[in-house]
């Protein structure tokens, strides 16, 4: 049997009323704010009404990137840190973000040479040792070109990185709970009352707390959550960002970024090794709502700029999955979404009391380097604490792989899916496996009982949703009298637990 090196985090664990830092939203930013405070020793609450990653956090393009894009609207700040994250990110979790080489057609909407510099400043503005640089393609003699239209000819190679977005959130919740943080999922704040030294928060499916700092991190709620504490705080503009999944278009690794004529990136993205992902939209929505919906209009726009590149474009009975976000972004009065800023902004409201610091924005490649700075905007409100640590340390799964049992032969691509995942805890995954029966029933699409059971046990999951659509991402795989069967026995598995 090979030993967990990581603490396994209770479902729900013992409730401490007392906190140095609650923060509401268990996305990215707010599982990494927790995760970079529970390090530097504070008291630690991380406060999620649904799953962890189960909006925005879970439904973005994939991609850790420095925004080639921005450099058009002169972000070169945002872009120098975002590469410099790519970086750091390769390095913490190698198994969920992984070199990718994106390929531009030539359209002639830009001139080749204002592309070329463009590529030139992005491999400039931050050291990119696991990243190759820019090059320019002859598609009539590359495999690259094969799937596109005769009417390209040249186009430019770079690099960026795909990323397990909702794996990645819960990478930083484990690495939280292991250093000392309570993740309470399926608890939504009721209330918040400022007191004179505290919060008072009261949730569901849990006792009151206090904290002495509260950050929401609530993405596109972080304004409807400020008001239902009757604070006061600046606007948010709502941008949709759609994909749709789709069988795989092509062969080859690379992904492609496809200018259109309205200004706009549509990527292509090899995707779970049979599919290609498309995506995304730029829709300004009026007011945030419970869930993202993909719409038609939406479908028909990534389909024409898919046909406009490609021989072969997709229609819409090809679609296999299609999921939406909605990225709270800080309101600059601008009407032009693909204008707006992915810059974060942090709103301290602190004049009467204990600190409430409201988190507006933000991109994924980037959220390490916002829970620095909001550790730092909270500095004199908290506790004596230790330095910035997140930077070299590895996330859970991102250290090397432990020794595995060699005598359990794996069904074929079992190993290559949860190392994917779980990189070097697929060991604890396995634990004492000695042949393939012990890995219980098989659910289809290499998923075992014996993953589920390590989902339900140690990464929050409760429901055949969070094991098929974030844990991992068999859902794509399965059929519906498959994905019946593993809600069945996640629920089943449930209310054993909790008799």
């Amino acid at each position: 049997m090979v030993d967990n090196p990581h603490k396994e985090p209770d479902c729900e664990p013992d409730c401490d009323p007392d906190y140095d830092l609650a923060i509401i939203g268990g996305g990215i930013n707010g599982s990494g704010i927790a995760n970079d405070a529970a390090g530097r020793g504070l008291k630690v609450a991380l406060i999620e009404r649904d799953d962890l990653a189960q909006a925005t956090s879970s439904a973005s393009t994939k991609l850790i990137h420095g925004g080639l894009r921005y450099l058009e609207y002169y972000a070169f700040r945002l872009v120098r840190e975002a590469l410099q994250e790519r970086e750091v990110l390769s390095n913490k979790a190698p198994h969920l973000v992984r070199p990718l080489r994106l390929v531009i057609p030539h359209n002639g909407q830009r001139p080749a040479w204002i592309v070329r510099l463009g590529l030139w400043l992005y491999d400039h503005l931050a050291a990119h040792p696991n990243f190759l640089p820019a090059w320019a393609l002859d598609l009539s003699k590359s495999p690259q070109g094969a799937p596109l239209r005769g009417e390209f000819r040249k186009a430019f190679e770079f690099s960026d990185a795909t990323v397990d977005d909702a794996r990645l959130v819960i990478a930083n919740a484990l690495q939280a709970a292991e250093r000392g943080a309570h993740v309470f999922t399926r608890s939504e704040v009721t209330d918040a009352v400022r007191q004179t030294d505290h919060w008072l928060i009261s949730r569901t499916n849990g006792p009151d707390i206090t904290a002495r700092a509260l950050v929401n991190a609530t993405g596109p709620w972080v304004r409807d959550t400020l008001e239902a504490f009757e604070r006061p705080g600046p606007g948010v503009r709502l941008v949709q960002g759609s994909h749709i999944v789709v069988p795989k278009m092509y062969e080859g690794a690379q992904a492609y970024l496809l200018q259109q004529d309205d200004g706009r990136v549509v990527f292509v993205i090899p995707y779970q090794g049979v599919f290609s992902l498309i995506g995304t939209t730029e829709v300004l929505l009026e007011e945030t709502g419970d869930a993202a919906s993909v719409s038609e209009a939406e479908i028909q726009y990534l389909i024409a700029a898919v046909d406009r590149h490609f021989v072969k474009a997709p229609v819409a009975d090809d679609i296999v999955w299609r999921f939406a976000g909605i990225r709270p972004l800080f309101d600059e009065d601008d009407d032009d979404p693909k204008a707006f800023s992915r810059e974060y902004h942090l709103h301290l409201d602190a004049d009467d009391g204990p600190a409430l610091l409201s988190v507006y924005g933000g991109k994924i490649t980037t959220y390490r380097r916002l829970a620095e700075k909001v550790l730092d905007r909270l500095k004199p409100y908290l506790p004596a604490h230790g330095p910035a640590w997140t930077a070299t340390t590895p996330l859970p799964g991102g250290e090397n792989c432990p020794q595995l049992n060699t005598d359990l032969q794996l069904p074929d691509g079992l190993l290559a899916d949860l190392t994917a995942r779980h990189g070097s805890l697929v060991a604890a995954v396995l634990g004492d496996c000695r042949k393939v029966a012990d890995l219980g029933i098989c659910f289809g699409g290499n998923l075992y009982a014996r993953e589920i059971d390590h989902f339900m046990d140690r990464e929050w999951a409760c429901t055949g949703e969070d094991v098929m659509w974030r844990r991992s991402k068999s859902g794509l795989v399965l059929d519906a009298e498959q994905r019946t069967r593993v809600e069945q026995y996640v629920a089943d598995r449930l209310a054993l637990r909790q008799v």
